[in-house]
């Protein structure tokens, strides 16, 4: 398995070389990537790798699918890591986990392709993290939901044919509870896009507003059980932040690796960068820090195959890996002194590409509320 594996890794970094780096500096000024690469990832069989057989996936490991993730983000092209974290491990899993077959047969096997790209509406303008004050909501109409709303900061926004939907189903209960998640198809009456939101970072990725007015959305849409839907989302946490975790090391080792050269080759007062002792240090730390997170991430994976990885472990992972993605995109943009601020420069990006990581999937914040619920408990 070992060798298969990184056979498949070999091949993942042919894609990324042929496929993705020859043209991620346009896509940067486009401000979007083409929606033909979905079809092209699809083709080259790196969506949704680790879905069964029966629904068009390959059957393998996790691991297979996190090479992907690896790779991508190593290369320094996260604005297509993050797009496809939520297409291939949120979304096609979401499905897979709580949805009946006929959800999983309409949908799977076009996710695996590229035909079917996924979106996840959870976000909206004024609750942030607090998913639970949601005030998209749909009300019972005979065998249907008509479906009212807003959702904003949406990852594929823009490319979506699938969105899952978190409303409130029962007005009258608080917090949590009366949430539902909805399968909605961006063809369907009274759903639209808005404008695809400008970032400081991931200019590539598309990250839209949606909005959903009057949309009959019919019983069998509903993905999981009424009123359940807040279930779902914590049971799919695990998945997600471990996914990020894995992405924030990889990117870490990847922007480390092209300092390292950067300060071999660029000289000051007669002899390069990398001979003084401040370099030197840094890059150890650096190293290190990287390193020890490895270590952990490797751990959470081990633990999430084996089904024992708990949300306390895993917000650990996504707090650590991400602060400490950070922590060296900034410091090796500090060695690069100042062409580390021009845009030229990959460190550039990696910077304000890492700044993310510590928002989304659950704040740096709220993951420290999540430990430390755990430790006094």
């Amino acid at each position: 398995m070992s060798e298969e594996l990184e056979l498949f890794r070999e091949n993942v970094k042919r894609f990324i070389n042929a496929e993705i780096k020859p043209h991620y500096e346009q896509w940067e000024k486009d401000e979007m990537f083409p929606r033909s690469l979905w079809r092209t990832l699809g083709d080259q069989g790196l969506l949704s790798v680790d879905l069964p057989e029966a629904y068009g996936g390959f059957g393998v490991d996790f691991d297979f699918s996190m090479v992907i993730q690896e790779e991508f983000a190593k290369a320094n092209f996260f604005a297509v890591v993050g797009p496809m974290t939520v297409h291939s491990d949120i979304v096609s899993h979401y499905i897979l986990n709580n949805g009946n077959e006929e959800q999983k047969n309409k949908y799977l096997p076009r996710m695996v392709s590229g035909e079917c790209v996924g979106a996840v509406a959870m976000t909206e303008p004024g609750t942030g993290s607090d998913l639970q004050a949601i005030r998209t909501h749909a009300k019972k109409d005979g065998d249907d939901y008509i479906l009212n709303g807003s959702k904003t900061f949406i990852t594929n926004g823009q490319h979506c044919d699938l969105v899952v939907v978190a409303a409130k189903t029962n007005m009258d209960v608080a917090g949590a509870k009366g949430t539902t998640l909805f399968l909605v198809d961006a063809d369907m009456p009274g759903f639209k896009r808005g404008r695809n939101l400008e970032k400081i970072g991931l200019h590539a990725s598309d990250t839209s507003e949606l909005f959903f007015e009057d949309v009959r959305v019919p019983a069998t849409a509903i993905l999981g059980e009424l009123d359940n839907g807040f279930k779902v989302l914590m049971n799919e946490l695990q998945r997600e932040r471990l996914s990020l975790s894995v992405s924030a090391v990889a990117s870490a080792e990847g922007v480390l690796s092209q300092t390292i050269e950067y300060v071999k080759e660029r000289s000051a007062f007669g002899r390069p960068i990398a001979d003084f002792q401040n370099t030197k240090f840094k890059l150890a730390e650096l190293a290190t820090d990287i390193r020890l997170n490895r270590s952990f991430v490797e751990e959470c994976k081990r633990l999430f195959i084996t089904g024992d990885l708990d949300v306390e472990t895993v917000s650990m992972a996504k707090l650590s890996s991400s602060e400490m993605q950070c922590r060296v995109a900034d410091a090796c943009l500090q060695l690069h002194g100042g062409y580390g601020y021009m845009r030229e420069y990959g460190v550039a990006r990696a910077f304000v590409d890492s700044r993310i990581q510590r928002i989304y999937g659950g704040t740096s914040e709220i993951m420290k509320e999540i430990i430390s619920r755990s430790i006094l408990s």
